[in-house]
């Protein structure tokens, strides 16, 4: 069982969603005919306004108490858009949706989540058949296009399917076969369908996010949507040619299904199991990339209408889990039929159960308690009344789930609830005894705090020891430069109080030293990842010096803090530079053409000139520095491996900066073939003056390379230059030569890519690029295996790339 989706991404986060029951007349409208219009405004009958400011206006509704579907207008926030959507609402025993003091509810579906509407839309089920939902300036915004099908009725399912029906009752249309980020219990998610995350609910006009989920012929998948699709999550199972249906994934209760190379009513190829559904239980798969399912549950706990939830009385209940009072609470002493006599109650003012099924009518409040007192399965006395407490209403549940604090003034009548709880029956004890037992706590509460203080003493003086001798052994490490103290640093930099940026692992500041010599001194934070980047960029640079890497002058470790001291670069990364919209002033061809030069020899030397190959791992503008004269050179070491000359590959965990990675990290097996990749891109943005991935550019031409596809297959690559820099369009031919470079670089075959020494070949003007280039640079063919991230990751804008952590 693959064990991203049972204990990662799958995440089982169970939710409360705790709802109360109203006054409202019963009512049940799961179906709609032909010639039926609703208009989103304040006269649909059927509206709610929730706690955390979502209002739904129901169309459609399941009815009978229960979290139950329902189908119509909703939104949130400041409700200025809306969405036509299948939701999860709390419904009464009469079947109305309940109050707003009772949580909110769960969107599972929406018809037009990249298309919201405005209060007045209008949703109309037409006299031939078509569902149509118009803005209220009378734009189309959605529509089922079912004109002509014979349709002879709109119906919600029992499962939150969403169906047009024919005279024989026969599926026209479903909503299930237009799945957003959710899967109820029950439906399919069928191969050429993807689940893909909504953005938030408060701003449905941004873009969504970058993650995906969906079935192939392989098996089920989850992608990073990038250019070329990068897999985060794979369940493989090879093709069976005897089965040419359709492949799918089925949400069942207490499993995910995955029937790829079977169909029902035939056994899954393989399940992911999952908690079985005591109540409605959806999955979704969250702008984070995970896929969580959700279930409204708890058991005796107490909640606001903020959600906040807290056992009753803490001598008789206990949280389930501390950390989730959601999950709700226990019975220290559980009730027993033996011991009736023990038995009290714990009463609750202005509080309500989701529903309110009376077992008695009429009924004062003593006579409620009584009969929970005679009735050993009764859990609790719940009891609801309007101005006179001795007619009211009683419920004698034998299982008590959550119930809700109230405002009587919102929900219009007066209810309490009197919870059964065991009390434990003390033994006779005489007064002696009574000291003895007093004395023997005393002494033991004496000694346990003893022990704690020492333990705790041995602990701290532990760490301390252990800090001191792993900043003693620093210095240990081969090749180490010259060593700084922690004061020399603090003076240097003013107390790192002149900061010049972020870098992987930490802040960078700049500073000078006694000589005058300007230095940019990095502080690595973090736990095991700090020594593990400070090792690597000791080890890597410290020993070495080339003119195209930046120098690194020393170190210091002060207790758990790591510091590496640089030579200081005048003009920062190379990012600041190359991007319109971000750089200070345009970079002219030939200093372009310096820089690329200089970061292809740094390069070159790391991979074959060291008596260790050295992979840098993690190449792009903002790990190459300018000095005062835009000489480029390369810099931060924290991510690269060393390999001995006799190894041709490498097996690592993914590490870099999503953007830049080469295609071959989904095998974790890599070569210094990474590192041309990653020049290749840099190499790209300084052509075209933009990032790889770019929103602000138009949706077709956000990647960079589908853009560079494209213009060598319409023969256009002078289109892609930097049009801010009209120096660059005066040396179109010697940049479209640099673009070859950068499309040879970039093959999807690392064995087509050139090595860095032959591309500074190329560049000093002794070697052509290779004429027979693939330009399909998004390949289809890129195997599906599973990544296996670790803490190495570099975001590049976390907004837009972060990738699943």
């Amino acid at each position: 069982m693959a064990p991203w989706i049972c204990y990662y991404c799958l995440s089982l986060f169970l939710i409360l969603n705790c709802y109360s029951a109203t006054s409202q007349p019963p009512f049940d409208y799961p179906t709609a005919n032909l010639s039926t219009t609703w208009t989103n405004n304040d006269s649909l009958p059927r509206s709610v306004n929730f706690t955390d400011g979502s209002r739904v206006r129901a169309i459609l509704l399941r009815g009978s108490f229960g979290p139950k579907f329902a189908c119509g207008f909703y939104c949130n926030g400041t409700c200025t858009s809306y969405l036509f959507a299948v939701f999860i609402v709390q419904t009464n025993s009469g079947g109305g949706i309940v109050q707003p003091t009772i949580g909110f509810p769960q969107v599972v579906w929406s018809a037009n989540r990249d298309h919201p509407v405005s209060y007045g839309a209008i949703l109309s089920l037409t006299a031939t058949g078509e569902l149509v939902l118009q803005d209220a300036d009378g734009s189309m915004a959605w529509t089922t296009n079912t004109t002509g099908g014979s349709v002879a009725g709109l119906n919600l399912t029992d499962d939150g399917n969403l169906v047009l029906f024919d005279v024989n009752s026969s599926v026209v249309w479903q909503s299930f076969d237009y799945p957003t980020d959710c899967l109820v219990l029950g439906q399919r998610l069928f191969q050429g369908q993807q689940l893909i995350p909504s953005v938030s609910s408060t701003n449905w006009t941004a873009q969504k996010d970058l993650f995906s989920l969906q079935v192939t012929d392989e098996g089920l998948f989850a992608y990073v949507r990038s250019n070329p699709p990068q897999v985060y999550y794979s369940n493989l199972m090879y093709r069976n040619k005897a089965n040419t249906g359709r492949r799918y994934i089925r949400f069942l209760n207490g499993s995910l299904s995955l029937f790829t190379l079977s169909v029902e009513p035939s056994d899954p190829f393989d399940l992911i199991r999952i908690p079985k559904a005591s109540s409605a239980q959806y999955m979704k798969l969250v702008p984070d990339g995970h896929l969580k399912v959700f279930e409204w549950q708890g058991r005796d706990g107490l909640c606001s209408g903020n959600q906040q939830c807290s056992c009753p009385r803490i001598d008789y209940f206990r949280a389930v889990n501390d950390r989730q009072p959601n999950l709700g609470c226990s019975a220290v002493t559980p009730l027993t039929c033996n011991a009736t006599q023990d038995q009290t109650f714990i009463a609750l003012e202005n509080v309500m159960y989701f529903s309110i099924n009376a077992d008695m009518e009429r009924v004062d409040i003593e006579t409620c308690k009584q009969a929970c007192a005679n009735n050993c399965s009764c859990k609790a006395a719940l009891f609801q009344y309007g101005s006179d407490s001795s007619d009211g209403s009683c419920f004698l549940p034998f299982e008590l789930f959550t119930i809700m604090n109230v405002d009587p003034d919102v929900v219009h009548r007066n209810s309490s609830a009197f919870i059964k709880v065991q009390n434990v029956r003390s033994p006779p004890s005489t007064s002696q005894a009574t000291l003895g037992v007093i004395l023997t706590s005393t002494i033991g509460s004496v000694l346990f705090l003893l022990g704690v203080i020492g333990f705790l003493v041995y602990i701290i003086r532990k760490q301390r020891r252990d800090a001191q001798m792993e900043e003693e052994s620093i210095g240990e490490v081969p090749g180490m430069p010259t060593r700084f103290s922690y004061e020399e640093l603090k003076t240097a930099t003013e107390n790192f109080n002149r900061k010049l940026g972020e870098g992987g692992f930490g802040a960078v500041f700049e500073g000078t030293l006694e000589d005058s010599s300007k230095i940019a001194v990095k502080c690595l934070e973090g736990l095991g990842q700090v020594n593990k980047s400070f090792l690597a960029e000791v080890q890597s640079i410290g020993s070495i010096h080339h003119v195209y890497l930046v120098r690194l002058r020393g170190f210091g470790a002060w207790k758990s803090q790591r510091f590496l001291v640089y030579e200081f670069m005048s003009n920062g990364s190379l990012d600041r530079w190359i991007y319109h919209g971000k750089r200070e002033h345009i970079l002219e061809w030939e200093c372009r053409k310096k820089i690329i030069l200089d970061v292809a020899k740094g390069l070159a030397y790391l991979h074959d000139d060291c008596r260790q190959k050295i992979i840098h791992l993690d190449i792009k503008p903002q790990n190459i520095l300018l000095d005062s004269d835009f000489n480029a050179k390369v810099s931060d070491f924290g991510l690269s491996k060393l390999i001995d000359r006799n190894q041709t590959q490498v097996m690592t965990t993914m590490r870099g900066t999503p953007g830049y990675l080469a295609p071959e990290w989904l095998r974790s097996v890599i070569t210094e073939k990474v590192d041309v990749y990653s020049f290749g891109i840099v190499l790209l943005e300084m052509l075209c003056g933009r990032k790889n991935f770019d929103r602000s550019q138009p949706e077709e031409s956000w990647h960079l390379l589908g853009v560079l596809k494209k213009c060598w297959e319409q023969e256009t690559l002078l289109d892609m230059v930097d049009k801010y820099s009209e120096d660059m369009q005066t040396h179109g031919s010697e940049v479209m030569e640099m673009m070859k470079l950068a499309s040879w670089c970039l093959q999807y075959d690392y064995m087509r890519r050139p090595s860095m020494l032959i591309a500074v070949k190329v560049l000093e003007g002794v070697m052509k690029v290779e004429s027979r280039l693939d330009y399909n640079f998004t390949d289809s063919r890129q195997q599906n295996i599973t990544v296996e991230y670790d803490q190495d990751m570099t975001p590049l804008m976390a907004s837009v790339l972060s990738g699943p952590r």
